[in-house]
């Protein structure tokens, strides 16, 4: 299969959650530049469940999110075509909503998975994901691996 395949439009998406069989996870984020934080927290998500859907932020999503200036560095449709060709990750799915809320509620996963540095009561979608009997799962963060001190690392200057 070639992995842009990976890549569906929402409605696209939820038809292939129907024929899933297993558990499916869902995680979101912004994956600007890929990094070993993000293939850590994938793997851990994917070891959940029997497939793997990512949200990605849009990018007019994340402009909204105030993240810099310059962000996103990489385009939607590359940041999503990246994570499509990551073995854990089986469906992305590019959102423009200031949240994945409306995502996670047309997919309902059976299991949410975010990095432990978001608090549970801060986690969007998880007392959606919880009321119909799935999961919340917070996954350790890798020490020192964020987009940010990458971006810093690249201009030389310390995170």
């Amino acid at each position: 299969m070639n992995t842009a395949e990976k890549i569906r439009a929402a409605g696209d998406a939820a038809r292939w959650r129907e024929r899933q069989r297993g558990p499916v996870v869902f995680t979101n984020g912004v994956f600007d530049l890929l990094h070993v934080g993000h293939v850590a927290i994938l793997e851990a998500a994917r070891a959940e469940g029997g497939a793997l859907v990512v949200g990605v932020n849009s990018d007019a999503s994340v402009r909204r999110l105030e993240k810099g200036a310059d962000r996103p560095m990489v385009p939607e449709r590359e940041r999503a075509r990246l994570l499509a060709a990551l073995a854990s990750v089986d469906c992305v799915v590019l959102f423009d909503e200031e949240t994945p809320l409306p995502l996670i509620e047309r997919l309902r996963p059976d299991v949410l998975v975010k990095g432990a540095d978001y608090a549970r009561a801060a986690i969007v979608g998880a007392d959606q994901v919880e009321g119909w009997g799935g999961r919340v799962v917070r996954v350790p963060l890798v020490p020192g691996a964020s987009t940010t001190a990458l971006i810093a690392r690249l201009r030389g200057k310390p995170a």
